[in-house]
């Protein structure tokens, strides 16, 4: 039998529970064969039976840890397959809001499974086969309950509101991204608003609400999307419970 020091048995377990967490936090709890992504995905088949491309943003927990993933999922031969590799993204401050009870300004993301709008961004242009729109200096997303174009994208000279997002930042935060229609058919006032996946402000720093993702997966992800696949986004899975929240 082979005796360690005291500090060497601390630094070996400190070593082997890194290794543990690294491998149980991979950005892969739902890497399995096809059989899994169609199981978890059977609960919501008439939902999304005419999509061909699903975002799935998942939560995934091991004892006191949690995480949040995005799975880019296509559909092939009528089975469910991961399309790009697993992505580590950040939610809402406050975690994910159960369906229906989103509001205005909780610092939560919306539970759901809503369509995929137009991406956007501050170039002229980008690679992706979804309807871009440039953010200019005057473009703002209206998040004022009380007036008529709440949640909605206009001018600044165009609307009453009170309050509102700056489309063109002065981060990259809104550099690439692409509107989840969250709250927009039909717009419910006090509900949420500006609703996206975007850039993050970096790995472990929530949003107000939407889900963001690294730059270059933002990326990847709408060179991959294609409005003519109709795509969706499944937001709030607790991959423990196999349901959303």
């Amino acid at each position: 039998m082979i005796h360690l020091p005291r500090n060497s048995k601390k630094t070996y377990l400190i070593i082997i529970l890194s290794t543990i967490v690294v491998l149980l936090f991979s950005p892969c709890g739902l890497c399995g064969t096809k059989a899994e992504f169609d199981s978890f995905l059977t609960p919501y088949k008439n939902d999304i039976e005419y999509s061909s491309q699903i975002l799935l943003v998942a939560t995934e927990r091991i004892f006191f840890l949690e995480r949040q993933i995005v799975y880019p999922l296509e559909k092939r031969s009528g089975t469910w397959q991961l399309a790009l590799k697993p992505m580590k993204a950040v939610i809402g401050r406050n975690g994910f809001a159960p369906s229906g009870e989103k509001r205005e300004g909780d610092g939560r993301t919306p539970s759901g499974i809503f369509p995929l709008g137009h991406s956007f961004g501050y170039g002229k242009s980008i690679n992706t086969k979804m309807p871009y729109r440039q953010a200019l200096e005057d473009d703002i997303w209206v998040d004022d309950p009380d007036v008529s174009d709440y949640n909605r994208w206009t001018k600044k000279g165009k609307t009453h509101a009170s309050s509102y997002e700056l489309m063109k930042r002065d981060d990259e935060l809104y550099k690439y991204g692409v509107v989840i229609e969250y709250n927009t058919d039909p717009v419910i006032k006090g509900h949420g608003s500006a609703i996206f996946f975007h850039v993050w402000d970096g790995a472990g720093k929530t949003t107000a609400g939407c889900v963001a993702v690294s730059e270059d997966n933002m990326i990847k992800i709408l060179e991959w999307l294609d409005i003519q696949e109709k795509p969706l986004t499944i937001i709030g899975l607790d991959i423990s419970k196999r349901k959303l929240f």
